[in-house]
């Protein structure tokens, strides 16, 4: 299997049936921009996270606001020891496990795309 084909597969990968679902399916991936579209975007509150992960485990929580489906990269904005945008990769985190080898990191199944703003105004401020 090529490394290209190995890393697709990890993001849409279910982690054996313990995490019950892929951290991104076809349907959001056609939805969600490629990566720097968003980059000329004047005010960054406007835009709009397509997919939410959390770790029920750390409470850090990763928000989708563009991809490369090829590798399974995403940038958006982070919360974790702060919240920063940044880039995160869906074949790291769908890796990352706990106790036994359950899944660390989750999709959110119910959630609805939201802009920035509307996620900064119910958490806190982005770090500079």
């Amino acid at each position: 299997m090529s490394d290209q084909k190995r890393i697709k597969t990890m993001w849409q990968d279910n982690c054996s049936g313990l995490r019950g679902h892929p951290l991104m399916t076809k349907e959001l991936g056609e939805k969600i921009p490629v990566l720097r579209a968003n980059e000329n975007v004047e005010d960054s509150d406007d835009v709009i996270a397509h997919v939410k992960l959390f770790s029920p485990y750390s409470g850090w929580t990763w928000y989708a606001t563009e991809w490369e489906a090829e590798t399974g990269l995403c940038f958006g904005l982070v919360e974790g020891f702060d919240t920063e945008w940044g880039y995160f990769g869906l074949t790291e985190l769908a890796e990352a496990k706990v106790f036994g080898g359950v899944p660390a990191i989750e999709r959110d199944l119910y959630w609805e795309p939201k802009t920035i703003g509307e996620i900064t105004g119910e958490t806190s401020e982005i770090a500079a």
